[in-house]
């Protein structure tokens, strides 16, 4: 009896829990008949758009990070500076970014907090020792993240490459033994004719 293609309970994984697919070696392990090859494909075909899927979400959120981490670092450079600063500076003339397009001066006190956004139109007020913590985690976090992110993408691929390899084997090994089954069935019919005896 062929060995079934592992369920993704008993698999290996990955650090973040993506299976490894499984490595056909022998397709004997996987088929034991032409009977069961259509089955195995289709199995291999479902886990090929599982990977893909994947792919494509880790696609997206790497490129969310690769976006966040600037912004992220440009927030905790300017926290940095607002630190630097003493209580009887002159107000500091700034540019800040409204919008994409859009610009404004400001004059900036000297001041011993910050407000950041958090998220889901939460702006929250922080001291500026607690908002350099708070930016250095969220950026070290980010970057672990990312880093994550394109360790994943590179193992989806190579899971991806192994079962479009996986599929090609069984594929041509279901190709092997239908010649086989022809190979023999004709020999079985040159062998089972009449031997007819010549005349006189």
């Amino acid at each position: 009896m062929a060995t079934q293609v592992q369920s993704s309970k008993d698999a290996p994984t990955n650090p973040r829990g993506i299976p490894f697919a499984p490595f056909v070696d022998k397709v004997e392990d996987y088929v034991s008949s032409r009977a069961e090859v259509d089955g195995t494909m289709k199995s291999f075909q479902e886990m090929i758009a599982k990977y893909q899927f994947m792919e494509v979400n880790t696609q997206r959120r790497s490129a969310g990070l690769k976006d966040k981490i600037p912004d992220i670092q440009k927030t905790l450079d300017t926290v940095r500076f607002l630190k630097t600063r003493e209580p009887d500076a002159d107000p500091l003339e700034a540019t800040f970014e409204l919008n994409d397009t859009l610009y404004a001066k400001a004059h900036v006190p000297y001041t011993d907090e910050v407000y950041l956004w958090l998220g889901a139109n939460v702006m929250l007020a922080y001291p500026i020792p607690e908002a350099e913590e708070l930016l250095e985690g969220k950026l070290d976090a980010a970057k672990v993240t990312l880093g994550n992110c394109e360790e994943d993408l590179d193992f989806l691929r190579e899971q991806i490459t192994t079962l479009e390899v996986a599929t090609a084997r069984v594929y041509n090994w279901d190709v092997t033994q239908k010649r086989k089954e022809k190979t023999e069935l004709g020999d079985h019919r040159e062998g089972g004719g009449k031997e007819i005896a010549p005349n006189g």
